[in-house]
């Protein structure tokens, strides 16, 4: 009887040493979860929660926008994107700001309806947030954290406008990473990961064609 108790003792301290061998596969996910955006959620225009974790897989285009802004048109543009790649594993996230030039005033649904009506608009749009300051969205404190500001493509127009008009206001403002206008992107791998930034001013063609070259990497 001795004998026996004692292999029972010698089992289950080796029934214990192999458990602890094995990866914990939840705590796993969660801390890979940690350097992608599926870790965060987001508050639809009625206000309900949605995880992004629901994107997973997918590739990604987050923007922020406004109604009222030099930008706007390019809603078209980013519609007429959307309408060709959304079959093929792509999702282009819309998050109304206010925050430059209170271009986005209105309520969600206000804006939604002026999107809907003047530019066609069928890609998910959520509730208007905050993308710098205090108040700055998690989702945004990530994605600036992971793509810095590298400079306003030259369009001819709007860039000069806007570098003068930041410079002034702030004469470090290139040095920070966080969102300067309107309009600009990130662009999230399959992986969840961002891979680059996009400004206001970056031609919607190259937007497109980063975009293309994630959607045909493996996953």
């Amino acid at each position: 009887m001795k004998k026996y108790c004692l292999l029972l003792v010698f089992a289950a301290a080796a029934a214990l040493g192999i458990a602890a061998c094995i990866p914990n596969k939840p705590q796993k996910k969660d801390k890979n979860m940690k350097d992608t955006v599926y870790q965060f959620s987001v508050k639809t225009r009625d206000g309900k929660e949605k995880d992004l974790k629901d994107y997973e897989g997918q590739v990604l285009l987050i923007v922020n926008t406004a109604t009222r802004c030099g930008f706007t048109p390019q809603y078209e543009g980013l519609e007429a994107m959307y309408e060709r790649l959304k079959g093929e594993g792509f999702e282009l996230l819309d998050f109304p700001c206010n925050q430059f030039g209170q271009q986005a005033p209105g309520t969600d649904e206000e804006i939604h309806s002026f999107c809907v009506l003047n530019y066609k608009t069928a890609f998910p749009q959520f509730a208007k947030i905050e993308v710098n300051g205090e108040n700055a969205a998690p989702l945004y404190k990530f994605l600036t954290k992971g793509a810095s500001f590298e400079g306003f493509p030259q369009d001819g127009k709007l860039a000069p406008i806007l570098e003068k008009m930041l410079g002034e206001a702030d004469p470090e403002y290139a040095k920070k990473p966080d969102i300067k206008w309107n309009f600009t992107k990130f662009l999230i791998g399959k992986d969840g990961r961002v891979t680059k930034r996009f400004e206001p001013t970056a031609p919607l063609e190259e937007v497109e064609k980063a975009v293309k070259e994630e959607i045909s990497k493996e996953k």
